[in-house]
């Protein structure tokens, strides 16, 4: 059932903003933040900055492209794409890269996507609890202009705990793109 709507007070500060989006994700670690940012009316990017530090990682946006190319390196991923009316779930391998008129393209056998890139505007690292089972679900999380989604990237969706391996190469592409190394 839809939560009612929780409305942040336009008038706080943006550390009071942020505080308040904290404490409404920790009331309940493994819910969505899709669905937290639409009952608190925000965007979703703001959810996930209120969560930098333990749970979140800003990355250096200047390389989404490098970023994008070395996904080809994990092997099957989950990959999340929503918009105002439809979520779409892929399960596949990033590969076959190509630009054409501001498109970046992924088109291997399993996956076929074509990423508006003047859209996008942020990057980050996200791992949290998963929604489905509370296990940790790893990912990497592309926002546009608006604050919303363009897609995600899952390393782990739950089902399982991520491998050590998949751990190292999470770790190893958090630190490689971090803003701390730029």
């Amino acid at each position: 059932m839809l939560q009612p709507a929780t409305h942040i007070a336009p008038d706080l500060t943006i550390e009071e903003r942020l505080s308040a989006i904290r404490e409404a994700f920790d009331s309940d670690r493994t819910q969505m933040t899709l669905m937290l940012a639409r009952r608190l009316n925000v965007p979703e990017v703001d959810v996930i900055r209120a969560l930098q530090g333990d749970l979140s990682q800003e990355l250096d946006f200047s390389r989404w492209e490098e970023l994008i190319r070395s996904f080809e390196s994990l092997g099957n991923v989950h990959v999340i794409i929503s918009n105002g009316a439809t979520t779409l779930e892929a399960f596949g391998a990033f590969g076959k890269f190509s630009n054409t008129d501001g498109f970046f393209n992924v088109q291997s056998k399993s996956l076929d996507m074509h990423i508006r890139s003047w859209e996008l505007a942020s990057v980050f690292a996200f791992r949290k609890p998963s929604h489905t089972d509370g296990r940790d679900a790893i990912s990497f999380q592309f926002f546009d202009r608006r604050g919303d989604a363009a897609f995600k990237v899952f390393l782990t969706f739950g089902g399982h705990d991520p491998s050590p391996e998949l751990l190292q190469k999470y770790n190893a592409l958090i630190e490689q793109f971090s803003l701390a190394g730029k």
